[in-house]
């Protein structure tokens, strides 16, 4: 990830609205949400949401997809590895157990290869 895409990013994560919305948004998985169930679960107006959602949009960080007569958005999780990347790029110089804190913190509890 580029500089430029990064400062992207964290300026659109840096809104406590956009914040809430992409953190809900990787919970809900790969399958997403609708913008209507996101409005609701963040107690957003339509208009104020999908000016939050067209910035998170435009960072790069979710995408959308129409699904009959829903909006569906889901992050986009390469985004996100990319931005920690990025920010750990350079962590450890030579030396991992500066870096091994931050990383046991990111272990996931779920099991990527495990099916559903």
């Amino acid at each position: 990830m580029e500089e430029e895409r990064a400062l992207a990013a964290f300026a659109a994560l840096s809104q406590e609205t956009r914040l809430r919305i992409v953190r809900l948004l990787i919970q809900a998985g790969p399958e997403g949400m609708a913008a209507g169930a996101i409005g609701e679960a963040i107690g957003a107006s339509t208009s104020r949401l999908s000016f939050h959602l067209t910035h998170l949009e435009h960072a790069g960080l979710i995408a959308s997809r129409r699904d009959g007569r829903f909006i569906i958005y889901t992050a986009i999780y390469p985004a996100f590895s990319g931005l920690i990347r990025f920010l750990m790029r350079d962590c450890c110089q030579g030396h991992p157990e500066i870096c091994a804190p931050v990383v046991a913190a990111l272990d996931c509890a779920c099991d990527p290869t495990e099916k559903a």
